[in-house]
């Protein structure tokens, strides 16, 4: 394992809450450099299954030069695997974790997310021994790292019953596994649409955890409620789709006030390339339409008070 590096937040801005998008890991700077004059506010730096060979030292660096000059930040990386997997892919992501904890201070934030993984076709709670196990010394090493960890609220397919990526799906898990060692260092990434595409409603459930939301991503769905009650969502009719934010059926602007009465200081970065409209060639165009979407739920550019 690499030297610890302690973490250091973003640097204080009086505006609490930052908008961002995701950068793909080893090509982030690449990505930071072309889409900062749009007006991104911030950056989480994504690794899917595999660091892929990435020199985290040196993704950093550049990540850094690629944001000179301007105030955005690099909100988080993300490890996104399944490291409750007995195997070589799962013993991977685990040690992706550990070197992401390591570097976090290096890219100058203190937080890192992904899934919490799952035994494949093994149910929530059947999981819980073997997630203590996996999570609990990545959760001590980040506390002492000074470093928080988020888990994402999708279920990539899965129910309670069976899947083969991640258990943190719903406010039962999320309540067993918070049990399992109790951290303050230990949360969630959420976003509206996993819940929605499980026919939840966000609001009163965001208001509920907020305290426990350490990051957002920005992905909203919509749900065609008229094929819900005709076909079910067991039927070949399609009952909801992801959307960029601005085009779904979240009011943004609630979220972001649930998100200021909880005193939560972060970003919302946009998860883009889900969009069945806005992809392909209109994917950035989608993505800056969200950037000044939710900057405007936001309440628009920070504003000092008088004296």
């Amino acid at each position: 394992m690499a030297k610890k590096t302690k973490a250091s937040p973003a640097p204080a801005s009086p505006e609490k809450i930052r908008i961002g998008t995701i950068a793909n890991g080893g090509g982030a700077a690449n990505f930071i450099r072309q889409t900062l004059p749009h007006g991104f506010e911030s950056y989480s730096v994504m690794f899917w299954a595999t660091l892929g060979g990435a020199k985290l030292p040196e993704v950093a660096k550049l990540c850094h030069e690629a944001l000179a000059g301007s105030k955005a930040v690099i909100s988080s990386l993300g490890m996104f695997g399944n490291p409750l997997t007995d195997d070589k892919d799962g013993k991977e992501v685990v040690d992706g974790f550990h070197k992401c904890i390591d570097a976090a201070g290096l890219f100058g934030c203190d937080l890192v997310t992904g899934f919490a993984g799952r035994l494949p076709d093994v149910s929530i709670g059947d999981c819980m021994p073997r997630f203590k196990k996996v999570w609990a010394p990545v959760a001590k090493h980040a506390a002492d790292a000074g470093v928080r960890i988020a888990f994402e609220n999708c279920d990539m397919g899965g129910d309670w019953n069976r899947g083969s990526w991640n258990i943190a799906q719903n406010p039962t898990a999320w309540e067993m596994m918070f049990a399992q060692f109790p951290s303050e260092h230990v949360g969630l990434q959420w976003e509206p649409c996993h819940q929605m595409v499980s026919l939840i409603d966000p609001m009163p459930q965001l208001a509920k955890w907020a305290k426990k939301v350490f990051h957002v991503h920005g992905k909203d769905a919509t749900v065609r409620w008229d094929i819900v009650r005709e076909h079910g969502v067991h039927g070949p009719h399609q009952f909801a789709w992801h959307r960029t934010p601005g085009f779904g059926d979240c009011n943004w602007a609630d979220i972001i006030s649930i998100l200021r009465m909880a005193g939560f200081v972060g970003s919302i970065d946009i998860e883009g390339y889900h969009d069945p409209v806005y992809r392909d060639a209109l994917e950035m165009t989608g993505q800056v339409h969200a950037l000044n979407y939710l900057k405007g739920c936001r309440g628009g550019t920070f504003v000092p008070n008088t004296t």
